[in-house]
């Protein structure tokens, strides 16, 4: 009688080598509770060091080391077919002048950006007309324009991206973080192809 294991990949995998990588490191497992204690046991390699800081495990290499131990064993496989194991990275003290470089060439880049947009659509000009049209006066500086128009852009950039440092405003995903997950799903779906190994055999020739 066939023993039913079911099985799903986690999807990141840190370690910090010198590690003995287990199944239970990258799978969870549930079915019988002692087949399931022994092959969680079971070592997939001797992580030493990684030098291409990433690996893929496929859920094939996990089956095929399950049914060594006991041939008899039906792996369910649910969800994700691989884990993406990367290496623990150390908590470094974060470089203060680093960050403030990179912060001040941010904000002086993000000013030129937003000043060279209201020059071109010539948004001074824009605000003496209104302020023309509203009070029949000519002005070069129509503050009661310029100010909370200054205020309200850099409010609803705010509001925008759903951030204030650390504080959301609300449980939706701000444009951002949206933009990250593509990217990252853009670099696991490059990572899983081109960093497991069962694609580079001499059998893919895809």
């Amino acid at each position: 009688m066939q023993a039913i294991i079911y099985m799903r990949m986690k999807k990141y995998v840190y370690i910090t080598p010198p590690k003995k990588l287990t199944i239970a490191d990258v799978a969870l497992l549930t079915g019988d509770q002692q087949l399931v204690s022994s092959c969680n046991a079971l070592t997939i390699k001797e992580q030493t060091s990684m030098t291409n800081k990433v690996q893929v495990i496929e859920a094939f290499t996990i089956i095929q080391l399950m049914q060594k131990v006991d041939p008899t064993i039906d792996v369910q496989l649910l969800g994700a077919s691989q884990s993406i194991i990367y290496e623990q990275k150390q908590n470094n003290k974060p470089k203060i002048l680093l960050m403030l470089f990179v912060w001040l060439l941010l904000f002086v880049g993000s000013a030129m950006a937003i000043m060279n947009f209201h020059y071109d659509v010539s948004m001074q000009r824009v605000h003496q007309r209104l302020h023309y049209l509203f009070t029949g006066e000519d002005t070069d500086y129509p503050l009661w324009l310029q100010i909370p128009y200054s205020i309200g852009l850099g409010l609803g950039m705010v509001l925008f991206f759903n951030h204030l440092f650390k504080k959301k405003f609300n449980e939706e995903p701000s444009p951002m973080e949206i933009e990250i997950h593509k990217y990252q799903q853009d670099i696991d779906q490059y990572v899983q192809y081109y960093e497991n190994p069962l694609n580079h055999s001499k059998h893919d020739k895809s």
